[in-house]
């Protein structure tokens, strides 16, 4: 982390910071002086205390009410694709940025929640019995962390709504650049899925992802609302203008029966619980409420761990990071980092991946690049598939943080309930 801890806090330590309940033992013991690092974004190191010994952290406070300022997901040029968070800071030009969703690491390496980039809907959340991470009570596997187009965070739960209509009628779709289509279902494949076999998205149960792959599958290429190609799900990236529809057992059978030159209109979105359209979403689950932790947080287990979290007019965020599996920081339970946002005067918060995954990077003012201030348990920086990413107008590069890809496609497919800004041509290599 590197940070000199100079301030000792006594009972205020942020904004809308709620006082300790009566006897309640602190959770912070220090937090560092703010450094600016752009107008609206700052950064604080600090140390808390707990029963293990000490633990070091970070965190950066973001003003949305700074017109300067937005926050965008950071992915490194497909869904299914894994590159280090300093390397997609970098790229999108950050001023900060940490690590995002939990996700299908060693196998497709796709995140496993809901996902927004700049506007666009890139992918729906995965069955329950699919999901990766800790398991949180209440929490659903389309809860999301947003930002919205009124640029008020928050946190939402994003459904996706979505059909294909062909000569047989009008069929529910259930994915969209999922790791795993649900039994039975059928499921869209975009050219943001990347390079990766869609095959193994079709493979376990939505309860047991060792499961065998379903005996039935098939694949479908649609272009301008026509169908192209036939066959097994495949690999390598779609097309520019293409999508796949892919499909299991009874879904099988539904997109078996498309042939090549059949009209199909395919539709999707993600509907907000809100009702607010989002401009940012990441995967994660909810630990915080309205300044209080949710019941039954695990404290038993102690690791690295990642935040991201919400004022109650949800107009100022914070990325928090604490280390852990160290020798001068012990880690935290779920628990415990419930309670030190809440010191902190979030009201609102959700668990990111932790462990390996947890980074946080800052770009100082005049930097060419960013520099990572916590202290990764890893020998070396793990590869994640997508994070949040901090804008200010001295940082933003001239092209879209979302934009390594391209999305666009032609015909009767609708892809944004929402009007779909441009997106350019992917920009550099994918990892």
């Amino acid at each position: 982390m590197g940070a000199v801890l100079a301030v000792v806090l006594a009972f205020s330590t942020g904004v809308g910071d709620p006082p300790p309940e009566h006897g309640a033992e602190r959770a912070l013991a220090e937090l560092g002086a703010r450094t600016q690092l752009a107008p609206g974004v700052t950064h604080r190191g600090l140390r808390t205390t707990a029963a293990a010994g000490q633990v070091l952290g970070d965190v950066v406070e973001v003003d949305l009410t700074d017109p300067t300022v937005h926050a965008d997901l950071i992915m490194p040029g497909a869904i299914a694709a894994r590159s280090p968070v300093a390397d997609m800071a970098n790229r999108s030009g950050a001023t900060a940025a940490i690590n995002g969703d939990f996700f299908d690491i060693g196998r497709t390496n796709a995140p496993s929640g809901p996902a927004v980039a700049d506007g666009r809907p890139l992918k729906s959340a995965v069955p329950p019995g699919r999901r990766m991470g800790p398991l949180v009570p209440g929490a659903e596997i389309d809860s999301v962390f947003t930002v919205g187009t009124d640029r008020v965070a928050r946190i939402d739960r994003l459904r996706l709504e979505a059909s294909v209509h062909g000569p047989s009628g009008t069929h529910e779709v259930v994915a969209l650049n999922q790791y795993a289509v649900p039994v039975n279902g059928i499921g869209i494949f975009t050219p943001a899925w990347g390079d990766v076999d869609r095959a193994p998205t079709l493979c376990g149960t939505d309860g047991d992802r060792t499961a065998p792959c379903a005996v039935e599958q098939a694949e479908v290429l649609v272009r301008d609302g026509t169908v192209v190609h036939e066959g097994r799900p495949g690999r390598g990236r779609i097309p520019d203008g293409e999508l796949a529809l892919t499909g299991r057992e009874k879904g099988a059978a539904v997109v078996r029966s498309l042939e090549v030159g059949d009209r199909v209109d395919v539709e999707y979105e993600l509907v907000p619980e809100s009702g607010h359209w989002p401009e940012l979403a990441v995967g994660g689950s909810p630990i915080m409420f309205d300044g209080t932790p949710v019941r039954g947080l695990d404290d038993r287990e102690r690791a690295p761990r990642s935040a991201v979290g919400t004022s109650a007019e949800g107009r100022h965020m914070w990325l928090l990071t604490l280390d852990g599996r160290q020798s001068d920081s012990v880690g935290a339970t779920l628990h415990e980092l419930s309670k030190l946002l809440r010191e902190l005067g979030v009201d609102d918060a959700v668990n990111l991946d932790g462990g390996g995954s947890s980074t946080l990077v800052l770009r100082d003012p005049g930097a060419t690049a960013v520099t990572i201030v916590n202290d990764p348990s890893g020998r070396s920086p793990r590869l994640v598939p997508n994070g949040i990413g901090i804008y200010t107008g001295s940082s933003e590069l001239a092209f879209s943080p979302a934009g390594y890809w391209s999305l666009t496609w032609g015909g009767g497919e609708r892809g944004c309930p929402w009007e779909c800004p441009a997106v350019p041509s992917p920009v550099g290599p994918s990892a």
